[in-house]
């Protein structure tokens, strides 16, 4: 577990690592953390959870610490709210920087019988670091892309390039199966409990849908045509003057797209990134086909490759039969939050290494596009 946590709290501050105080700062938008605040944050939930509960003689960093970086727990107290996490001036990110390494001494000290006693919460408070250090390289390319200079976070550094062969249309014959998690490994409360699901006979498709494939569904005047929208989705796209996915745009007739390396040239052979639900169901709509539902995409996932997008399932994001919400604050973790958000499953170039399964239900409402989001098709 100690190396564990040591790998885990690397990763977070390798990357942090290139960027300035200044670019630690901003919240161009409410849906995006300050990569300050997804510091605090995550150091946060081991003082609380962990060091507060398990260590009687544990002196907190700092009183207020609290306050500023509590994301949604009512129960553990008052917060503040989540569009002013932008306004943190102060702290200074060096004091955030010392209550990562008060935190971190206070963990490591823990004797092994503590250490296997809180084994339960220090495994989720990593695996909730690894959201958060997905969520950090998500953040950071929106902030950054909203400097007028585009700057590059870090050179050769393109999590959304990457291309594919050939696909072909994968046959799943109808029938009984069992989704959801096993108990083997770590999971989610969400990936609970198990249950059987009849499903027809479908046909899934073997890769994702391609940047280029996107371009023909752009060029044939898809964001003008309202016959393919969801109506929620057409509304979307007219208010926010959508019409390609984010990052896209046109610069001397050429496409060109932002990613943390920099501007780059549209490559048609790199898979779709960024895209919101409502532009992969019209994509679907446009292709004659549909999205997969997210038992359908479980049990076909052994027979694909995965991991490089989240993709989009036509599911909504609710309870299995049998959830139960665990006791305490980490009963907020997930169970509260099933209510007008879509399924997106797999994993993506930014995930950490070792957090990804089939069994993964990621979730958003379906007008957000900022994470590494694709599409795969189904029939």
């Amino acid at each position: 577990m100690r190396e564990f946590f040591k790998k885990v709290r690397k990763r977070t501050a390798d990357i942090c690592a290139p960027i300035s105080p200044e670019d630690s700062i901003p919240q161009p938008a409410v849906f995006v953390s300050p990569a300050k605040w997804h510091l605090g944050h995550t150091t946060w939930f081991f003082e609380e959870f962990v060091l507060s509960k398990y260590n009687p003689d544990y002196k907190r960093f700092d009183e207020d610490f609290a306050f500023l970086f509590n994301s949604y727990y009512n129960l553990v107290g008052e917060r503040i709210q989540r569009n002013s996490r932008g306004n943190l001036t102060r702290p200074k990110l060096d004091l955030v920087y010392q209550y990562r390494a008060y935190v971190e001494q206070a963990i490591l000290a823990l004797s092994d019988d503590v250490l296997e006693e809180a084994k339960e919460v220090l495994e989720l408070g990593l695996n909730h670091e690894q959201q958060h250090e997905e969520l950090l390289l998500t953040d950071l390319k929106f902030i950054l892309s909203q400097n007028p200079l585009k700057p590059v976070y870090k050179k050769d550094f393109d999590l959304a390039g990457g291309s594919q062969g050939a696909g072909e249309w994968l046959k799943i014959s109808e029938g009984l199966h069992s989704i959801g998690n096993d108990g083997k490994g770590f999971a989610y409360d969400n990936e609970f409990g198990r249950h059987k699901v009849y499903l027809n006979a479908f046909e899934i498709y073997s890769e994702l849908v391609t940047c280029g494939d996107y371009l023909e569904f752009i060029e044939d005047g898809a964001y003008e045509r309202f016959e393919l929208w969801l109506d929620e989705g057409w509304a979307w796209i007219q208010d926010e003057k959508i019409k390609a996915p984010l990052y896209w745009f046109k610069e001397d007739k050429s496409w060109k797209r932002y990613s943390l390396a920099g501007v780059l040239d549209l490559n048609n052979e790199e898979i779709l990134s960024h895209i919101s639900y409502y532009e992969a169901a019209a994509y679907a709509e446009w292709k004659g086909l549909r999205l997969p539902t997210e038992a359908e995409w479980e049990i076909a996932s052994e027979h694909f490759n995965w991991g490089q997008r989240w993709e989009w399932t036509n599911s909504a994001y609710l309870a299995y039969p049998g959830f139960a919400k665990p006791e305490g604050s980490v009963g907020e973790y997930n169970g509260k939050f099933m209510i007008n958000q879509m399924v997106l499953r797999g994993a993506s170039s930014a995930t950490s290494e070792g957090h990804s399964r089939a069994t993964y239900r990621n979730f958003f409402h379906p007008h957000y596009q900022w994470q590494f989001s694709g599409i795969r098709l189904a029939k």
